[in-house]
This record gives structure tokens, sequence and C-alpha cells, in this order.
């Protein structure tokens, strides 16, 4: 599954931005250094249309629950990193702002009866079968959304179906002949599964080693650093009524409802402290960092000492790039957040990469050689089998049918029709990703006597995939995109 969605990702996220108007619910799910960003500010540019940190980590979110639901709740934090879900979510709205910038180069905009026309068919929102306004509250206080922010999304979304649906995609009726013919075209075939359970394979020393002695510098040990640190806890402080006063009257505009209107002073009592709060712990981090750097910290203040490494890192990836920079003529590195305290380092030594022995890394090179050397020898059997082998004779299967093959699991089997379709050859084999090989004999072949009535045509996904790539490409020409954010 997961090798599948990573070969089509472009267009299965094509399809995620185009077919979803909004996704309330999945719930925030946040990455690292940019949980910390101001959610408000331009992380790109694209024309006239600027995307925001608040847009950039609800994509990210309903992106990543949108993955979980089809890996049935078993998709995480390193699935998601495989995947770049956090450059699909900069993508994802990039591609959104170019279309966005089409729609006003024509004028389009949506007015208020096509949102409520909508919001009233969104059943997230509904109570007794129908729309209800206080649900519709609820649901978006529970998601910390805005009615304000939550609708203009919607119009965002609305704006972009509606440009698309100026630029239709037609299929001719030769195109959907075309693939009825392909649909209905049937084989009865022989098959054998070749797996390498069974394949014997010479792990002496002996064959090791030069295999080791060719990749030397594919083993290596870690770089890593030795420093000291020092952590400024979260304060707590009690503040004068003046105090917290003035920094309301300053900042009223941090503080808002679920409607986004400001909240009164009392409203906002609870939250103007936290920021207050927030702030005399930063200024605490920077006096201390001050000292440190001065050798003047006070006697309570303990400095600890770490090895890190990228295998080896209580402090976050972050914490690591920017401890990397450092160099021991400036070896002191401003307060950073890190598990919501303030840490601040000292590089005090870098230890470089170097070649592990053929010891260190035999156990690294064991599983890569004894792979390499099964994938040569089931490949040799297939090649020395493919002309005399007998398996399991099937009754007439089509590419849609991998659930009449039993023995295989679903996404296989689906791997090796498609496959099989896609040949020319009669008798061959087919290597799968999962490392089995399946031959093959075509024993028998026919057309069915049915029709692919599927509204939802193969054919019309594949030219709508193609006209949005080209759509893309074209506007990307006519419209600048600026990134803001590094790393992605």
């Amino acid at each position: 599954m997961i090798t599948w969605m990573q070969r089509h990702k472009k267009y299965l996220i094509i399809t995620i931005w185009i077919s979803t108007i909004a996704f309330v619910g999945a719930g925030f799910v946040g990455w690292g250094q940019y949980s910390y960003g101001d959610k408000a500010g331009a992380v790109a540019k694209v024309g006239n249309v600027e995307v925001t940190m608040g847009e950039l980590q609800k994509t990210y979110s309903n992106l990543y629950a949108q993955y979980n639901k089809m890996f049935q709740g078993n998709f995480d934090e390193e699935k998601a990193k495989s995947f770049g879900l956090q450059s699909q979510a900069l993508k994802q709205l990039t591609e959104q702002a170019l279309i966005i910038n089409l729609a006003l180069s024509y004028d389009l905009e949506i007015n208020d009866t096509e949102l409520l026309n909508e919001l009233k068919n969104q059943e997230y929102f509904f109570k007794d079968g129908v729309f209800n306004k206080e649900v519709y509250k609820q649901v978006l206080s529970r998601n910390n959304m805005s009615i304000k922010e939550y609708e203009d999304d919607v119009k965002k979304q609305l704006l972009i179906q509606k440009a698309l649906k100026l630029l239709p995609v037609d299929v001719s009726k030769n195109e959907l002949d075309i693939v009825n013919s392909i649909l209905r075209i049937a084989d009865r075939i022989n098959y054998k599964i070749l797996s390498d359970e069974k394949i014997k394979v010479d792990t002496s020393d002996a064959v090791l080693k030069p295999f080791w002695e060719a990749r030397q510098q594919d083993f290596m040990h870690e770089v890593t650093y030795e420093v000291k640190y020092i952590k400024q806890e979260r304060l707590s402080n009690k503040y004068e009524d003046s105090k917290i006063n003035d920094h309301y009257t300053a900042n009223k505009t941090h503080f808002k409802d679920v409607e986004g209107k400001l909240l009164p002073l009392e409203g906002a009592r609870s939250s103007v402290i936290i920021e207050l709060d927030e702030k005399a712990t930063k200024d605490a981090a920077l006096r201390a960092y001050i000292a440190y750097k001065k050798g003047k910290l006070a006697s309570d203040v303990e400095v600890l000492s770490e090895v890190i490494s990228t295998s080896k890192n209580p402090f976050g990836a972050e914490a690591l790039d920017k401890i990397s920079k450092l160099s021991l003529v400036s070896p002191y590195l401003k307060p950073i957040i890190v598990k919501d305290e303030y840490y601040t380092f000292e590089l005090v030594k870098v230890n470089p990469s170097k070649a592990k022995s053929f010891e260190e890394a035999k156990q690294e090179i064991l599983p890569m050689f004894v792979s390499e050397q099964k994938k040569m020898k089931l490949l040799e059997l297939a090649k020395n089998s493919v002309s005399t082998f007998t398996g399991t004779t099937t009754d007439f299967v089509t590419n849609a049918d991998a659930a009449k093959i039993t023995d295989m699991n679903i996404e296989d089997a689906n791997e090796f029709l498609i496959a099989l379709f896609s040949s020319q050859d009669k008798r061959d084999f087919i290597s799968l990703k999962n490392g089995n090989i399946v031959l093959y004999n075509i024993l028998e072949q026919k057309l069915l006597d049915k029709t692919n009535i599927d509204i939802d045509n193969p054919i019309v996904r594949l030219k709508s995939a193609m006209f949005n790539e080209g759509l893309i490409k074209n506007l990307k020409n006519k419209y600048k995109t600026e990134i803001f954010i590094e790393g992605l």
C-alpha cells in the first residue's frame, strides 16, 4: 500500500485537493520546529495570494488525517516523513494559490448563497439530518477555528472548483470504447509464485568481506557533537493588574473568541498572563545566555553535558541542525525551545565521521548481502524455470480481478495483473515489489461480453490529472512563487 501510494502520490494529491472542500475534526498534527510559528505569518506568496503558516498547519493536519484513514489508523509521523507530507502540504497550497490567481483574473467570486448552500451540505454540522447553527459553532470551536476563518477556507475551495469548471475535460466515445475494450480482455493463465524463503546464502567472512570492501564509504560512524547546555524552565509569575492591563491594551488583537471577535480584558485575562509568562521566560533565558557566555552564571544554574548525533539526539532535529552550524570559535547558541523549555548550548568538540571497520559494519552489511544474493539467485531460478514450470491455473481473469488470485494479498495481485495485462509476452515472469517473482503462461484469451459503465471512468481520471498538471505548469510560468520557509 505504501509503495503504491508513493509511486502515485502526484495524482493522489491532485485528487485530494480538488475533491476536498473542507475537512473538520482531523485534529492538529504538528511537526517540530514549525509548531511555534506565527499562525498568521506568510510562509509563501504566489502571485497576489499569500499562504499563511496557519493554512500550512491545517493542510498538513488534514493530509495526515486522510492518509491515516487510507491506512486504517496505521499512519504515523515516520510514514508522514517518508511521504514528504510537509512538502506535499505546501505544494498543495501553492497549487491552490495558482488556481485562485486564475480565478481572480476572471473576476470570479463566491457569494453568500453559494457559501450557505455548501455549508448546509456538510454532514458534520447536521443535527437530526439537517444543518444546525449551534452544532456548526461547537464543531468549529472544538477545532480551534473561528467562523470567519472556516468560511474563508470554504470560499477559497469553492472558488477553486468554480475556476476549474470553466476548463472541463471531455472524453470522446472512441476513448471510452478503447477503455471498455481493454477492461473486457480476460486471460486464463497458469502461474507460479517463486519466493526466496528457501534460498540458502553463504555468509562466511570470506564472501562477506569483499562485499564490504567495495562499499566501505557507505558504512561510516556518525558525526557526534559534545555539548554543554543550560535550561530555563517555563516561568509562572504573578502580575499586578496594571501590568496585565497594559499588555492587553498593547496586544488586543491577540485575544479573540471563536467567531474572531476581540475578547474583553476579563475574558482574555488568562491568555494575557500566559503571554506575559512566555515573555518573562524568554527574557530570563536570554539573560542566562549572556551570563553563560561571559562566564558569570549564577552558582545555582546547573551546566549539563551530552554527546549527540543523528541517532542519539534528545533535543530534536532543529537543535541538532543549529548545533551542527556552530564552531569552536563561536560555540554558543542562543536559547531555543526544546520540549517547552529554553535551552542554551555550547559546542565543546566535534568528532568527525570515519569509516567503520569490517567487524563494526558486519551487522549492517549482512542483511544487504543476503538480500542481494537471494535476489540474484531467485532471478536465475526464474529464468531457468519459466519455459518448463507448471503451477496454478485460473479461470478467465481481467486486470480488475485481483481478488480471484487467492494465494497473493490484494496489493500484490493487483500489481501482478497490471503488469500481466501490460506485457506482450505469452510466457514470462514478473518481479513484484515484495521480492517475489511470478512465472506465468497465458493459456487462453477472450473478450468478455460486458460494458464498463463506471461513471468515474479511468480515462476521465487520467485525462483530468494530465490536464491539471499541464494547467499548474502553465500557471507557474505566469505567477511568481516565493517560499519564505526553509527546509520545504
